[in-house]
């Protein structure tokens, strides 16, 4: 019989505890359960409990990873400033944003991020200041073309891009996309179904538009190329103020609500050309929730139980379905 040292290159690694990010085929013995495990592929995404919020809040908005997150703005009621910084197991407070805000958008890192646009106290309500993250403190940024508020975000630091949103008064929704260079905004290609309270994700050049508030449009998905939006398939379930994370290519969605009342905790996962249900959802139903992440991994964090509007303080970790995850190896 073929020995694993022959078929591998390797030895199987006794460890006390299994690696954070094991590889396809690798192989070890956790010598503290007694178990062989080894790095496989998963075949349906996955929810984790993480550690909650300092401060209880909907309207947040995030950025960077699962486990370099960041968490900003919102209402507990009120509007708030606070800045929580995520380590993959709990969170800590940052720098205060420079204004409250709630229903901003959010991208970039955790140490080189944005927020953008949002309902600011006192008036105006549409708002259209930047602010930047350095890691510790927020300084301004360039103004938006557009002020607004409820609208989605995607990119970085110095390839932002921000789309959609309400805009007033008298409060509208707008298809009107900008893109940022790390100093200035500038115009871009409209959205075809103008529409707030979406998830987006990706980057400048790549990016997505996923659901809404207007009617046609909870379930609707676009793909930005840096130049114009397409319409592709629909979400399953249709819903706004929801959350998501990934790339074009690589994406999920969960959370939000379908109006009037109905909150949801129902996961989608993006494949490049159509969404796939997954069976296992998120916890806690909710919306206007906050989100941060890159393929396949993200948070979802805040948000509000509806009708009541009670401020949500829960993060759920979420993996999707192809990663490479630890599995125990047993004789059958």
């Amino acid at each position: 019989m073929a020995e694993y040292i022959n078929i591998k290159g390797q030895n199987i690694e006794v460890v006390a505890s299994d690696p954070a990010n094991p590889t396809l085929g690798q192989i070890w013995y956790n010598s503290t359960s007694n178990t062989l495990k080894g790095g496989a592929v998963s075949t349906a995404g996955t929810w984790a409990t993480g550690g909650n919020l300092a401060t209880s809040r909907y309207g947040v908005r995030g950025a960077g990873t699962q486990t370099a997150g960041l968490a900003f703005g919102g209402s507990t009621p009120p509007f708030t400033t606070a800045t929580e910084e995520y380590n993959g197991s709990s969170w800590t407070a940052g720098g205060a944003l420079a204004t409250e805000k709630r229903r901003v958008a959010g991208a970039g890192t955790q140490t080189a991020a944005l927020s953008f646009g949002g309902q600011s106290t006192p008036p105006p309500l549409y708002s259209n200041t930047t602010e930047e993250y350095n890691g510790s403190t927020w300084t301004a940024g360039g103004n938006m073309g557009t002020a607004r508020y409820g609208l989605s975000g995607a990119g970085t630091q110095t390839t932002g891009l921000g789309f959609g949103g309400f805009t007033g008064p008298p409060t509208v929704t707008t298809t009107a996309t900008e893109e940022y260079d790390g100093a200035s905004w500038t115009a871009g290609g409209a959205l075809n179904t103008g529409r707030a309270a979406m998830a987006g994700c990706g980057l400048q050049t790549a990016a997505l538009a996923i659901g809404g508030n207007v009617p046609p449009g909870r379930a609707a998905t676009e793909e930005y190329n840096g130049t114009s939006w397409t319409s592709v398939n629909s979400l399953n379930t249709g819903r706004s103020y929801l959350g998501g994370f990934g790339s074009q290519t690589a994406a999920a969605a969960a959370f939000g609500i379908n109006p009037p009342t109905t909150d949801l905790s129902a996961t989608e996962e993006y494949d490049g050309t159509s969404w796939t249900s997954n069976p296992v959802s998120g916890s806690t139903a909710r919306n206007d929730i906050g989100s941060a992440g890159t393929s396949p991994v993200g948070i979802f964090f805040g948000g509000r139980a509806t009708p009541s509007d009670t401020p949500q303080n829960a993060t759920e970790e979420y993996t999707r379905s192809g990663a490479i995850t630890t599995k125990t190896i047993t004789a059958s």
